[in-house]
């Protein structure tokens, strides 16, 4: 019931993403020209895969990323995180504040890669760092949300995300995912700060 809730809920996304592909292109091009998507390596059931994402950053984000360390807002885990980060372009910042720039993640929920609802995937480098008691969740399939999207992430401190992340597999249902599901739709089309 999982499977077909992750696929149903996928064709759904993709015909989102089919309508909006060529406008976002656009508008990314047009800012700071070609890619318009990017993949990065995140960790879902314990291995590494690639999670595309329309481009929100500037090409030579990654880079950059290693000048801003110290300014990083995340002190408490291997996290980084930014608010005003300077690499956002103009179109990405409103790809993200509407979700936008992760659509293309559904490709991975038909793939089977990624379930609508599960722990966050994060990268290689940062689950390298988990402290022992948190790598179950390295081994779970990886989603595009979960508790700690609707309880205040990205402000959510390490531990209390991880934490959450711990309860949702020790309570995950069919029922769980539906109402998380269901709070994840209703913040996004009220709360552009809320996930």
């Amino acid at each position: 019931m999982k499977r077909l809730l992750d696929v149903l809920g996928a064709l759904c996304g993709l015909l989102v993403l089919f309508v909006t592909t060529p406008f976002i292109a656009v508008a990314i091009t047009k800012e700071d020209g070609l890619p318009v998507f990017i993949k990065q390596k995140r960790i879902s059931k314990g291995r590494a895969i690639n999670v595309w994402k329309f481009r929100s950053m500037v090409k030579n984000a990654e880079e950059m990323k290693k000048a801003l360390n110290e300014k990083n807002e995340r002190k408490d885990g291997p996290f980084f995180k930014l608010t005003r980060d300077p690499r956002v372009t103009k179109v990405g910042t409103f790809l993200r504040s509407s979700r936008l720039d992760e659509f293309p993640q559904f490709i991975n929920v038909l793939k089977g890669e990624l379930s609508l609802v599960g722990p966050r995937p994060h990268e290689p480098e940062e689950v390298e760092k988990y402290p022992e008691k948190y790598k179950a969740i390295t081994r779970e399939k990886a989603g595009l949300t979960c508790f700690s999207q609707i309880m205040g992430r990205p402000f959510l401190p390490f531990e209390e995300e991880m934490e959450l992340d711990l309860a949702y597999i020790q309570k995950k249902s069919l029922a769980t995912d539906l109402a998380i599901i269901a709070k994840t739709i209703k913040i996004l089309l009220t709360d552009r700060n809320g996930i």
